[in-house]
């Protein structure tokens, strides 16, 4: 299986890597000694509505805005362990006999995001949410594209986790978290989407190329002229969008299956 989609437009939120600069300057020193926030602002959403948000949602909401979608698009949003702080909190309080809060319990499905962005925005278009455990980010992707299959309007995807809570921290090893991943997605050359790219928000075309090529495959990709291409070795997710924010070409194997990106001008 091989999946194709042109990139219009991406973001992506860490405490350490906050904008399209510091991701540019992935795994370099940081002089910045300023203090950093641990939580995204969402100054746009009233102070009421966001203080119940919890971190993650808060991440996944930042990576979706900084893509700059048409916020009546189609969405997809994936976690593979989603509110489980929050479950976590809701368990301990059924185990210690005490009344559980409505606001934690109804922000606690794994689909909290997904219905946030729609409530914040008013979008009634269908929102997709996944878990799939190590191989979710790519599982979204191959939702995306069958959508985009079904219907060329372009289709936000948007990947977000946080650490899981100590007691679970035995089982699972993840060292780029906290970290929330939004891509806007089209067909492969859909000349309709290019305009479209260009209006979603100009400035992002100080750094990202006219056209952007994301490729996943589920067997090694053929080898292509890539810079500084390492071919089939493994590499992260930060090391992925420190690629697209450089506009800088990379190829390797990601969540168990093979990524291409190409810059096109």
């Amino acid at each position: 299986m091989q999946l194709v989609f042109d990139l219009l437009s991406w973001g992506a939120w860490s405490p350490d890597f906050q904008t399209t600069e510091r991701w540019q300057q992935w795994q370099q020193p940081n002089g910045d000694l300023s203090p950093k926030s641990d939580s995204p602002a969402l100054a746009h959403i009233p102070a009421m509505q966001r203080r119940r948000f919890s971190r993650l949602t808060k991440m996944m909401l930042t990576a979706a805005y900084q893509c700059r979608p048409d916020m009546h698009c189609r969405s997809i949003f994936a976690s593979r362990h989603g509110e489980l702080t929050r479950t976590l909190g809701l368990l301990k309080d059924i185990a210690q006999q005490q009344a559980l809060s409505p606001m934690a319990f109804s922000q606690s499905v794994h689909n909290t995001a997904s219905g946030l962005f729609g409530i914040v925005n008013d979008n009634t278009t269908t929102s997709t949410s996944i878990a799939a455990g190590e191989q979710t980010l790519t599982q979204a992707l191959i939702e995306a594209y069958a959508q985009l299959a079904q219907s060329p309007s372009p289709v936000l995807v948007v990947f977000g986790d946080d650490p899981v809570p100590p007691v679970y921290s035995e089982f699972i090893h993840e060292v780029e978290l906290p970290l929330a991943f939004g891509l806007y997605l089209a067909p492969l050359n859909n000349i309709a989407h290019r305009a479209e790219k260009q209006a979603i928000a100009p400035e992002l075309h100080q750094t990202m190329p006219q056209r952007t090529t994301l490729r996943l495959s589920d067997h090694p990709l053929g080898l292509g002229p890539l810079d500084n291409q390492k071919h089939q070795d493994n590499i992260s997710l930060s090391e992925l969008i420190h690629h697209i924010a450089s506009a800088k070409n990379i190829q390797g194997k990601l969540c168990h299956w093979y990524w291409s990106l190409e810059h096109h001008d």
